[in-house]
């Protein structure tokens, strides 16, 4: 008897600490850790384009769904604990979404919601979709002394892309899925929730909404699920990064393919800025991708545009049923010319400080010895654009975090389930460099090879449905480019007009400032935090130092390192790229770098 009750003890007890364990769990996915930021006194906007451009890019849909999330459903969640709506301009800011405290809700933005959440509905559907758009991830903030600027184009630093629930919370996905589960099973939600979006027509919707309202909880559900007991996203993405070239293979070839498919994302990499981008002849960090359309319907498919490749009894799709999709085209190219507008950031002397001409002076002439060779890239006239030809680093001469670059090269995918012709492959605008010697194997199919296929297949069926002639297709392209793909274990040095505004540096942003990016690794902080807004105008970076439920960086966890592009003393080569700049020497770059690309520059010395 002493044994049985000895037993019954410790399983009550093991009962009692489990339950407090998933106590802990509950309380900390449903009310995450967010920051607390100060609402700015004033936004500052900067000559960049037009009130009318800034709107179009800001809210113009491109055609993504976020798991079936209506807009309408969106705005009318609450909190788990609480009645206040987790569409709150003042909430959703917790997550370093950008709103302006004098906002107010237009015919482009009803919802009165932050920058980068649209709306839009599908052909022969009344349902209005939430819409996450690129301006979402790249429009970007600095906040100096109670003012705030707005990049636009540049890089956001909210946590958006997260699936994985963590004790320590935080991300936009996680405290969303909370509310939508609250919202579901406690009746007294659900009741309040549904008569805000039905209306008048409660009683005869209500239980199509449940059902409706279900089926989009468990796709958020089963994805969290997913990432999180196969360990696809092991480095943690914080402020500002998403492991891109990851996630979307991991949704295109993982979740709509096949689960073998399922790739380790260990490598997030920052939001680049987008002006003068249109002028790239290659884009993404790794230079892999040539053709505007294909990279805008990679990016949306990415972010949650819908794609099927199976028809209803399981059989791939052929011929001209191949592969419909949500994206909008002629929304992602309006987009991209709206994009071909934006301007570089102007430093804004009236808010960040007076420009030191004479030091600036003398980075001019430091740029030109240290940084031009890389970033003031060879230009040719192409037809009706001038094209900047992008200078490529190598992984072992620039030494960054390799895993970006590597994994985009190496992963492979087994795309063999979608039976698609070789020969019929041959004949689509792909183009691939270098020119394979063997036929394709699409049973180890890289991610860029991979997805340039699959867009072009979206993108032609996308095109026959928006009724794009054969006379417009090479505008839409983007100047008749095809889809080119190269695959090289290398970065990108991109020109450095308006660097100032794009905070924290390298493509992770392991690196919080220009001041430390001009430094030798060791000078660099080993951690420092994330997710402010607060600008250090001296180091020309966002501040560091510790505040209330910021994201801790570790540059020791894989994906994180802050290795490489050093000025030291020591043999070229392995992330060592010039001499050891002098603490004045670097103060006077940093000068020059604030009006490079700018009006100020034409007044230096």
């Amino acid at each position: 008897m002493f044994i049985l009750r000895l037993l019954y003890r410790v399983l009550t007890l093991i009962v009692v600490l489990l339950g407090l364990v998933l106590a802990v769990v509950l309380y900390y996915v449903a009310n995450p850790r967010l920051p607390f930021p100060t609402p700015a006194k004033q936004v500052h906007y900067l000559d960049q384009w037009t009130e009318q451009e800034r709107q179009t890019y800001y809210f113009t849909p491109q055609g993504t769904q976020v798991k079936g999330l209506r807009y309408e459903w969106f705005q009318a969640l609450e909190l788990p604990f609480s009645q206040q709506r987790f569409a709150s301009p003042e909430y959703l800011a917790r997550f370093g979404f950008l709103i302006d405290p004098q906002q107010k809700a237009t015919p482009d933005n009803p919802g009165n919601l932050p920058v980068g959440f649209a709306r839009h509905q599908n052909p022969g559907s009344s349902e209005q979709y939430l819409d996450i758009t690129c301006a979402a991830c790249h429009t970007g903030e600095l906040h100096f002394n109670g003012q705030a600027i707005r990049i636009d184009g540049g890089s956001a630093q909210h946590v958006l892309p997260s699936s994985v629930p963590t004790l320590r919370g935080g991300s936009f996905g996680q405290a969303l899925v909370a509310s939508l589960t609250s919202t579901y099973y406690n009746p007294w939600k659900f009741e309040r929730f549904a008569r805000h979006v039905l209306g008048d027509d409660y009683d005869a919707r209500h239980e199509q909404l449940r059902k409706d309202f279900k089926r989009s909880l468990n796709t958020f559900i089963k994805v969290a699920w997913n990432d999180t007991h196969r360990g696809l996203y092991p480095t943690e993405e914080g402020p500002g990064r998403t492991d891109a070239f990851g996630r979307i293979a991991n949704a295109t070839f993982g979740d709509a393919i096949s689960p073998s498919n399922y790739r380790v994302a260990n490598a997030p990499v920052d939001y680049p800025q987008l002006w003068d981008m249109w002028t790239f002849d290659w884009v993404q960090w790794n230079g892999s991708a040539q053709q505007p359309m294909a990279r805008n319907i990679g990016e949306a498919l990415g972010v949650g545009a819908t794609l099927n490749f199976f028809d209803a009894n399981g059989q791939p799709l052929q011929g001209d049923e191949r592969y419909a999709s949500s994206v909008r085209v002629r929304d992602l190219h309006k987009i991209e010319e709206t994009l071909q507008k934006l301007r570089p950031p102007a430093w804004p002397e009236e808010v960040l400080g007076v420009v030191d001409k004479p030091l600036a002076a003398k980075g001019r002439a430091l740029f030109a010895e240290n940084c031009a060779g890389c970033h003031v890239p060879r230009q040719t006239q192409e037809g009706e654009r001038w094209v900047q030809h992008l200078h490529m680093l190598p992984v072992d001469v620039i030494g960054t975090d390799p895993n970006a670059a590597n994994n985009i090269a190496n992963h492979r995918f087994d795309l063999t389930a979608l039976q698609w012709n070789l020969a019929e492959l041959q004949q689509m605008d792909v183009k691939l460099h270098p020119k394979p010697k063997e036929p394709l194997d699409l049973s180890q199919l890289s991610v860029a090879k991979g997805l340039a296929y699959v867009t072009a297949f979206v993108e032609n069926r996308a095109y026959r449905e928006a009724g794009v002639t054969a006379a417009e297709k090479p505008r839409l392209d983007g100047f008749g480019l095809p889809i080119g793909v190269r695959e090289k274990v290398a970065y990108k040095a991109r020109p450095l007009a308006g660097v100032w505004a794009t905070a924290p540096f390298l493509h992770n942003g392991s690196v919080p400032s220009l001041y430390q990016l001009l430094s030798p690794q060791d000078e660099r902080a080993t951690t420092f935090y994330k997710g402010t807004f607060e600008y250090d105008p001296r180091h020309l970076g966002y501040r560091t130092e510790a505040f209330t439920n910021g994201f801790l960086f570790d540059t020791r966890i894989t994906g994180n390192h802050n290795s490489g592009h050093e000025f030291r003393a020591g043999e070229r080569g392995n992330g060592v790229i010039g001499r050891l700049l002098q603490p004045e020497e670097r103060w006077a770059l940093l000068e020059y770098l604030k009006v490079l690309g700018g009006p100020l520059e034409a007044q230096l010395p």
